[in-house]
């Protein structure tokens, strides 16, 4: 089985045994994602070590953290990316995918900085900017159905 795998798996495995935890310790889980478009109007996505796919930058919402500063956390750690304006909030969805009780939250992020490139690293392996008609081909169903969503200027759906 060669590293790409193994991280996957064990990723998987991490994610089971945290939401799992996370289901009794929390009555509800939330999560933040930012739909970063630069000035050319380029979509910021990473791709993480432990899930397949090209993702919206985000990630959970810490106690005692809130929705804006859990983003502003997310953005730093995933992109180096700094806001330097209020994102705009275009929805709150239901992530059935992941737990019973997950929402994610969506922003709209345009007034940013990126601080410096980000360097890949044990969780994000990978990042970048893309224009909305090229994607990488393994970009998620969901990632390119918000893209489609905010930049199509269709109302957010129900479930993530």
């Amino acid at each position: 089985m060669d590293n790409d795998a193994v991280r996957q798996q064990f990723g998987r495995a991490l994610r089971r045994i945290l939401h799992l935890y996370w289901r009794y310790a929390r009555g509800l889980t939330v999560g933040v994602r930012g739909l970063v478009l630069d000035a050319q109007g380029r979509i910021f996505l990473v791709k993480h070590s432990y899930t397949p796919g090209w993702h919206l930058p985000g990630g959970g919402v810490e106690p005692g953290e809130s929705l804006l500063t859990a983003l502003g956390r997310e953005l730093r750690e995933e992109g180096n990316i700094e806001l330097i304006g209020a994102p705009d909030l275009y929805g709150i969805y239901f992530n059935r995918r992941i737990a019973r009780r997950d929402h994610v939250a969506l922003y709209v992020v345009r007034s940013f900085r990126q601080i410096a490139p980000p360097q890949p690293n044990s969780e994000i392996i990978a990042h970048g900017f893309f224009a909305p008609e090229g994607l990488p081909q393994d970009t998620t169903v969901s990632t390119r159905a918000r893209v489609t969503e905010v930049l199509g200027g269709r109302p957010a759906a129900e479930i993530w």
